[in-house]
């Protein structure tokens, strides 16, 4: 297995058709490790949450011979806080879930060669790895722990943020019956009370034919709340546009409105991922907040995603309480430090 370093954004180009081929197989499929929306975070520093003067993007591929086996989508940065250490490119507060593009028979042989790699690359900015956002059903875990063993390297994990999902049964019917009897209540009260007092409708958005101001209208709605207008900064809000067109263009958004009386009360960004509908962010419009909007459009994604045979609703990282009022189990993300026994810190 040989390996190598891209650190420049324009080496990009001629390895996306082969990355998306082998992420299409790897230990975790998600849209956050597209090589397209990997760009787009590079290009914002997650939206600002990196400084650029100090970040240096140090992705590292494995081949044998002429076929891609892995890819570790690694920069290096720090700030205050963050020790500086080689991260994936995506982290850590826009990107849900991120991993190693590796295929699972590909994981144990590709962590071994990385490990040893990095601590005989003098070039790298640092051997140590701050990874996050490994969620707790990835192989990928397991597998480091056992790589960093043979390779005397230490190893540490510990649970970052709970990452509720909704499983999905064969019927609406089924799925309410399924919730705890008051939620179900709750969730019919507030759909018969939005709809009484207003001519409710709902849409997807999905094609790449006026994407630009759905997206623009979703981000205006987002500003309603206090701290969601806060977190849009201008290189966020930049990332949000971004991130949103790299989903239209790949086939993966899902964004939908619930109107009433023809106005737009309540939106949520989402993903396609398979048969698995990540829920990205949510917006609101205050004027309805007494109808639960959010509550309503959410109750007839769910029924859609039934409908249509997705098998999860994942509401993706937070404990926000509606997330288990309609069905959530929690599952978790994790965040991985490791580097050679001995290794200096910062």
């Amino acid at each position: 297995m040989q390996f190598s370093i891209l650190t420049d954004l324009g080496q990009l180009g001629s390895l996306e058709a082969e990355w998306r081929t082998l992420l299409s197989e790897s230990v975790s499929p998600v849209p956050f490790l597209d090589p397209a929306y990997q760009r787009r975070w590079w290009q914002t520093f997650g939206g600002g949450e990196w400084p650029s003067e100090v970040s240096q993007l140090q992705i590292i591929i494995a081949r044998e011979s002429d076929r891609l086996v892995g890819i570790a989508p690694l920069f290096f940065s720090e700030k205050p806080g963050s020790p500086a250490a080689l991260r994936f490119i995506g982290s850590i507060e826009v990107s849900d879930y991120l991993d190693f593009v590796v295929r699972p028979a590909d994981l144990h042989p590709f962590l071994d060669g990385l490990l040893a790699f990095i601590q005989t690359r003098q070039e790298l900015p640092s051997q140590q790895l701050v990874l996050d956002n490994i969620r707790d059903d990835s192989a990928t875990l397991i597998a480091l722990e056992a790589a960093c063993a043979r390779s005397g390297w230490v190893y540490e994990r510990s649970i970052l943020q709970p990452s509720p999902y909704i499983p999905l049964p064969a019927s609406w019917d089924d799925y309410l019956a399924g919730l705890d009897k008051k939620q179900r209540h709750e969730i019919r009260r507030k759909i018969r009370n939005a709809e009484s007092n207003f001519e409710t409708a709902w849409y997807i958005h999905s094609s790449q034919t006026g994407c630009d101001g759905e997206v623009e209208q979703f981000i205006r709605m987002m500003r309603n709340e206090a701290d969601k207008d806060a977190f849009l900064t201008a290189p966020m809000t930049d990332f949000m546009r971004s991130a949103a067109e790299f989903a239209c263009s790949q086939g993966m958004l899902h964004l939908s409105f619930l109107t009433m009386n023809s106005e737009q009360a309540a939106a949520f960004l989402s993903f396609i991922n398979g048969k698995r509908l990540l829920v990205y962010n949510s917006a609101f419009n205050p004027d309805f907040f007494s109808f639960s909007p959010g509550w309503v459009l959410l109750a007839k994604i769910i029924h859609w995603a039934i409908e249509n045979g997705f098998h999860e609703v994942d509401m993706m990282r937070g404990n926000e309480v509606y997330k288990y009022r309609f069905g959530g189990i929690d599952r978790h993300v994790y965040r991985v430090n490791c580097q050679p026994a001995g290794a200096n810190v910062a």
